[in-house]
């Protein structure tokens, strides 16, 4: 114990702030990265290992872009590796176009799993060999029971399940039988492989579960090798054990499944056996995630494929226009916890403006035009206006905007008889153009219905946008397009395909669709600097939003823009 007045105050107080600072680095951590780090201090690990481990039976979504990022984001930050491995053990519901899909969206998320690609495919005969053992050890059985017996033999939440009549049979048996399976001597649901754990117990999964079953399918990888094939549970923790995984990561619904995976690898004698822990899913509100649902969607034609911008797979988020860099702020935002919670859409648009705000061009488009004409203004002319790319970020530079006598202006840009506060086109009126000059409304051309045609002006010379002119000011600024340069553009506008009103679902279960979800407007202009845009171009159009090309339809000489996102967001950041 330290006396007063020696002078080690000071020492003691740099301690303390030493101690506060590491408090709150270790508080800043998330409850997962305390465990890693527990573990290595400790000695149960040295080399992380993470993976990704989908089944490939749908295209992945926003919800797992969360689990990638975690996993992948574990491993690089502990120097460890992190591997895409597909969990194709059930050939009924998987293709080689979900592998392929897969494959691109992990990549584009960021998700760098190298060369470290593999399939559960490939460790079936593994698989086999472990089901073996545990035949061998007498912790497994083949079972004759069909599956609506298994599930009365089960038991219920309250009640304890009661042992199979075939669970009693010898090793020899079994071991006969598992392999008469194996060479496709039993029509498929006849017979299953089934682990021996304990009926009585509190956790259903525990009661026996079936680890083989018999299914004549043709699997994307091994072909027509195998007519047996292991459940997930089962397979899942032998999967990881092989690979060397050190930490499992996975949602909350596993939990309950971790003592299965934890017998397996128990009973099969795994040195080391991966970890599991498990975090919060993330519900984004009025989205369908559900892959039975898209694909319901896709199949009656009300989407155009799983990409479809609407949806909120990640390829569609890409197609629409969303980037990486927007879905890893999100998810840092959103946190990892245990606590199941919902993140409003809102919060993603957040992300997505704020990555793209800097880092893209401005361009003047015309979504819904009306031809201005200004009478005063030299014929067969086209002047060059010099536009700032991004007047937020200068290093973007500028660019040359061609400017002549017929110009198309937003319908919204003008009315006949305007209310009060309206600083827009009306007759009388002068505004400018952005970027060029002052005009005034003189005249205005109806068709028989009375909607406006064309609307006339005069311009002011003098006005020119960077010449000092201190004459007069107006209130109103409009964007434009000159006719002659101007590029025709099919443009996308996206709502949501959930009536958020009411709720993602019906009643009945079934999806409360959008019938607004798309507006589709054929004839827009934009200026000629996006001619040469391809696939993934994005851009803000002014006071109209962010836009992106789209992959799928749009081609160099029919461009088609889809919104990715409005300017204004209901998003606040805390």
């Amino acid at each position: 114990m330290v006396s007063e007045g020696t002078g080690m105050e000071d020492g003691s107080d740099i301690n303390k702030n030493t101690e506060n600072q590491l408090d709150k680095e270790t508080t800043s951590k998330n409850f997962i990265e305390q465990i890693i780090e527990k573990d290595i201090q400790e000695g149960h690990c040295t080399n992380i290992m993470t993976r990704f481990p989908p089944e490939p039976n749908g295209y992945l979504h926003i919800g797992h872009a969360k689990s990638i990022l975690l996993n992948y984001g574990l491993a690089k930050k502990y120097g460890g590796k992190f591997n895409l491995r597909f969990d194709d053990t059930n050939p009924t519901k998987e293709k080689t176009e979900f592998v392929e899909s897969i494959i691109a969206d992990v990549k584009w998320i960021g998700g760098d799993f190298e060369d470290r690609l593999f399939f559960a495919s490939d460790y079936f005969e593994h698989m086999y060999e472990g089901a073996v053992k545990l035949i061998k050890k007498g912790m497994a059985f083949v079972c004759d029971l069909t599956p609506e017996e298994i599930r009365e033999y089960r038991g219920t939440l309250t009640e304890p399940g009661k042992n199979s009549p075939y669970r009693d049979r010898s090793v020899e048996e079994n071991l006969a039988l598992f392999e008469a399976m194996k060479n496709g001597d039993f029509p498929d649901g006849s017979k299953v492989l089934r682990a021996k754990i304990d009926m009585s117990s509190p956790n259903i999964n525990m009661r026996d579960p079936i680890i083989y079953r018999i299914a004549r399918m043709t699997h994307h990888n091994t072909g027509d090798k195998w007519c047996i094939y292991p459940m997930y549970d089962f397979a899942h923790p032998i999967e990881d054990a092989i690979e060397g995984i050190t930490h499992s990561i996975c949602t909350l619904e596993f939990e309950d499944h971790r003592p299965l995976y934890d017998w397996v690898v128990r009973e099969l004698e795994y040195v080391n056996p991966p970890k599991q822990i498990e975090f919060a899913k993330l519900y984004l509100t009025n989205v369908i995630t559900g892959k039975r649902y898209i694909k319901k969607l896709v199949e009656e034609g009300i989407v155009d494929g799983w990409d479809d911008p609407r949806l909120v797979s990640i390829s569609a988020l890409r197609r629409r226009g969303f980037t990486p860099e927007s879905i890893k702020t999100f998810m840092e935002l959103c946190g990892v916890s245990k606590s199941q919670s919902s993140v409003e859409y809102s919060m993603l648009e957040y992300c997505i403006r704020e990555d793209l705000k800097l880092k893209r061009p401005r361009v003047m488009a015309v979504l819904d035009p009306i031809k201005l004409v200004i009478t005063n203004y030299p014929e067969d002319t086209v002047e060059y206006m010099e536009v700032p790319n991004n007047q937020e970020n200068q290093e973007m530079g500028v660019r040359e905007v061609p400017f002549a006598r017929e110009l198309y202006i937003d319908r919204e840009d003008f009315m006949i008889e305007p209310p009060k506060k309206y600083f827009r086109l009306f007759p009388g009126n002068e505004v400018r153009l952005m970027h060029a000059y002052f005009v005034t409304c003189t005249d205005y051309i109806t068709d028989e219905s009375g909607k406006v045609t064309e609307i006339h002006c005069t311009y002011d010379p003098e006005t020119r946008s960077g010449s000092g002119f201190t004459g007069r000011k107006v209130k109103g600024t409009i964007h434009w397009v000159a006719a002659p340069t101007a590029v025709t553009a099919e443009v996308r506008l996206y709502e949501n395909i959930v009536d958020e009103e009411k709720g993602v679902y019906n009643e009945d279960g079934s999806l409360n669709l959008n019938p607004n979800s798309i507006t589709v407007l054929d004839t827009c202009y934009i200026e000629p600097s996006v001619k040469e845009a391809k696939a993934y171009d994005s851009y803000q159009f002014l006071r109209h939003g962010y836009f992106c090309v789209d992959s799928k339809d749009s081609t160099l000489e029919h461009l088609v823009f889809n919104r990715i996102v409005s300017l204004k967001s209901s998003y606040k950041p805390v």
